[in-house]
């Protein structure tokens, strides 16, 4: 009995061990730090890849395209969202047939089986953050449809809503095919202030620092971040950003559940 417990206890060590290799930790990834890889039509980072709680898949790289080209033809997911956000330059976002040319801060979401594809639209190199990623959960594509389905937002057509601490702006809060909630937005925080205290959330979260040096609290560590890196924060984490810069600060934040 005593051999059996051991080995059960043995097997089950290693299961766990094997379920957290490819987990994602929260952490601070610093984009210029990050090795860039050159590929026949694009610069490419990969800033993250594997599973979180909610997420069966999840994947985070950025890519560097010249005027006029585009990273691969138009594609389609069949079982993944892709969410694209431009950092630099002019990029036209075409999805089922329906394009946009936008600038900085805009972003594509592309749900499953709808084609899209994306092209440098101006005469300067165009980088953009893609997001890929699955549910743990069955996806839900009517369920995706019945809230708008696949969508372009143009920065310059979102409003600046002024706060007693900077400002906010609104980019969507809805359940998509992958997950029940998936919730984006901008904030922008004057010099010395915080977010607000450190604080946990069942959902999980990324940030991307837009412009300003800020220190993010995360658990028991205090890092620094700067325009471009990317923060991923795990469920139940403790979390907090200071602006820890001269002028105000300004990032994305997306939280998601399934």
């Amino acid at each position: 009995m005593k051999l059996l417990l051991l080995l059960v206890a043995l097997i089950s060590a290693s299961y766990s061990k094997a379920q957290k290799t490819d987990s994602l930790p929260p952490r601070v990834h610093e984009l210029a730090k990050l090795e860039t890889i050159k590929e026949q039509t694009r610069d490419r980072k990969q800033v993250m890849e594997g599973s979180t709680t909610a997420l069966s898949y999840f994947e985070v790289h950025t890519t560097t395209i010249e005027p006029g080209r585009a990273a691969h033809p138009p594609h389609v997911h069949n079982d993944m969202e892709e969410l694209v956000i431009v950092k630099e330059g002019q990029l036209k976002i075409t999805i089922k047939g329906e394009s946009k040319i936008v600038g900085p801060g805009s972003i594509g979401f592309a749900m499953p089986g709808d084609e899209h594809g994306f092209e440098n639209a101006g005469n300067t190199i165009a980088t953009y953050y893609v997001l890929k990623y699955k549910s743990r959960l069955p996806m839900e594509l009517e369920r995706a449809k019945q809230h708008g389905g696949s969508f372009i937002i143009n920065w310059n057509d979102l409003a600046f809503n002024k706060t007693e601490k900077g400002g906010r702006r609104e980019f969507f809060n809805k359940p998509t095919s992958q997950l029940q909630k998936f919730e984006m937005h901008t904030t922008a925080l004057n010099a010395g202030l915080d977010s607000h205290p450190p604080h946990t959330h069942k959902e999980e979260e990324i940030i991307l620092i837009l412009r300003g040096k800020v220190t993010m609290h995360i658990g028991d560590q205090f890092i620094k971040a700067v325009p471009g890196d990317v923060v991923f924060l795990s469920s139940g984490i403790p979390h907090a950003l200071k602006n820890t810069g001269g002028e105000q600060c300004e990032y994305f934040a997306f939280q998601w559940r399934n």
